[in-house]
C-alpha cells in the first residue's frame, strides 16, 4: 500500500510538472516564431492552457493549501485554549499522502495534549477537594485542646499525605476528660470521613454515657452497618476523672499504653485488646474499662503504629530496622528532668521522643503512614515552670519534625 501511494504521488507530480513545462514551452515558441495571436486555434490552445492552470491551482489548494490552513486554524484555537476547537478533518483523497500523514500526526498530538489538559483540570479539582478536606480535618480534629487542671497534655499528629487517617482528641464532659488516639485502616477521603463520624458520635455519646466502653459500644453498633467491611478503626482511650483524680483505660485493638512510673523511673507497657471497631456489631461485652494506677508526676504515652514501625532508611529492602517500643521506652526514661526539679514533664518527654525518632529516621526519610503522639503528665496541683520549648532546636533533630 505504501508503494502504491508513492507511485501515485510521483505520477501526479510528473503530470503537473509536464503540464506546467509544456505551457511555458508553448508560450515561448509562439513568441519566438511570431505566431499570430489572433489565430482561432491559438485561442483554443490558450483556453486549454488556462483551464489546465486553473485545475493545477485547484489541486494545489485542495491538497496542500486548504489542509495546511485548517491545521493552522486548529493549532491557533488550541494554543488559545479555546474549548470549542474541533478535531482536524482528515480526508482519504489527498494527492500527496505526506499531507495526510502530517494531518494525522498533528491530530493525534493535539488530542493527546487536550487529554492531558483535561486530566490536569480534573486533578486540580480533586486537589481542591483534598485541600478542603484537609482544612476541615484541621478544624474538626485538631482544634485547641481542652485544658485539664491537674494534667499537662502535649499532642501532635503529622499525616503522611494531604489527608490523615489517624489523630487524637480531648473531650470534656462535666468532671470527665476523654482523651483518645485512633488509627483507621484504608487511606484518603473514606478513612477521613469515617474518622469524622466516629469523632462526632463519641462527642455525642459522652454527654449520655460515662464509661468509654459504653461510648465505644454504641458508636460501633451504629456505624457497623454503614461502614465497608474492609475498614476498621483501632483506638486507645483514657478517661480522667478530675474530681476523684482517677484514670481509666479502654482499648480497641490498638498499640500499647506506656506508663512511666516516676517513683521507679521505669516504663510499663499495658497490652491492648484484640477487638477493633466494626469487627462485629455487638462489642458491649468485649469492651472493658480498666482503672490504671496513676500517681503524681507519672506520665502516659499514647501513639499510633508508625512511630514503632518507622524505619532507619528511606526504603524497605529487608535490611532496615524499626523503631519499636524499646526505643520509645528508652526515650521516655532518658528524657531530662525540669531544671531545678526532680521530675519529667510532658513537654520534655514529647521532645525527647521526637528527637530520637528524627535521629533514627535520619535524612531523606520516607513517612509511609501518619504519626500521632500524645504525652500526659500528672502534675497534680503544682504549678510547673516548664523550661522546655515546644519548638525543638534544629541542632537536636536531623530532618523529620512535626
Amino acid at each position: 500500500m505504501r508503494g502504491k501511494k508513492n507511485f501515485f504521488e510521483i505520477a501526479i507530480n510528473i503530470i503537473i510538472t509536464t503540464i506546467i513545462c509544456s505551457n511555458i514551452l508553448f508560450l515561448y515558441i509562439a513568441k519566438q516564431n511570431n505566431i499570430d495571436l489572433n489565430n482561432l486555434w491559438l485561442h483554443y490552445i490558450l483556453g486549454i492552457l488556462l483551464i489546465e492552470s486553473l485545475f493545477i491551482i485547484y489541486l494545489i489548494k485542495k491538497n496542500y493549501s486548504y489542509p495546511l490552513d485548517e491545521l493552522n486554524e486548529v493549532i491557533r484555537s488550541f494554543m488559545s485554549w479555546n474549548s470549542k476547537w474541533k478535531d482536524i478533518k482528515i480526508k482519504n483523497n489527498y494527492l500527496n499522502p505526506k499531507i495526510r500523514f502530517t494531518m494525522i500526526f498533528f491530530d493525534f498530538i493535539l488530542n493527546s495534549i487536550k487529554n492531558i489538559k483535561d486530566e490536569f483540570m480534573s486533578w486540580k479539582a480533586i486537589k481542591s477537594e483534598v485541600q478542603l478536606a484537609t482544612e476541615l480535618q484541621e478544624k474538626l480534629l485538631h482544634k485547641k485542646l481542652e485544658v485539664i487542671p491537674s494534667l499537662e497534655v502535649v499532642a501532635k499528629s503529622r499525616p503522611a499525605w494531604e489527608i490523615g487517617w489517624d489523630s487524637y482528641d480531648v473531650i470534656k464532659e462535666n468532671n470527665n476528660f476523654y482523651i483518645y488516639v485512633w488509627d483507621a485502616t484504608g487511606h484518603w477521603v473514606w478513612a477521613w470521613f469515617v474518622m469524622v463520624m466516629v469523632n462526632a458520635l463519641i462527642s455525642g455519646f459522652a454527654k449520655i454515657f460515662k464509661s468509654w466502653s459504653q461510648i465505644l459500644g454504641y458508636t460501633n453498633e451504629i456505624l457497623k452497618p454503614r461502614i465497608k467491611s474492609n475498614i476498621l478503626m483501632t483506638l486507645l482511650m483514657i478517661r480522667w476523672d478530675e474530681a476523684e483524680k482517677r484514670l481509666f483505660m479502654t482499648w480497641a485493638w490498638h498499640e500499647y499504653l506506656i506508663i512511666y512510673k516516676h517513683s521507679l523511673n521505669k516504663c510499663f507497657l499495658v497490652k491492648s485488646g484484640w477487638m477493633a471497631l466494626w469487627m462485629t456489631k455487638n462489642i458491649h461485652k468485649i469492651l472493658k474499662e480498666q482503672e490504671i494506677k496513676f500517681e503524681q508526676n507519672d506520665i502516659l504515652v499514647l501513639y499510633t503504629d508508625w512511630i514503632t514501625e518507622s524505619i532507619n532508611q528511606n526504603k524497605k529492602d529487608w535490611n532496615e530496622e524499626m523503631f519499636w517500643e524499646k526505643r520509645i521506652v528508652n526515650a521516655i526514661e532518658t528524657a531530662p528532668n525540669l531544671a531545678w526539679q526532680w521530675f519529667k514533664s510532658a513537654t520534655s518527654v514529647f521532645n525527647n521522643i521526637t528527637i530520637e525518632l528524627s535521629k533514627f529516621m535520619w535524612y531523606k526519610h520516607r513517612q509511609y503512614d501518619d504519626i500521632t503522639l500524645v504525652v500526659i503528665h500528672y502534675k497534680w496541683e503544682q504549678t510547673i515552670k516548664n523550661d522546655f520549648s515546644k519548638d525543638i532546636d534544629k541542632d537536636f533533630i536531623t530532618e523529620w519534625y512535626w
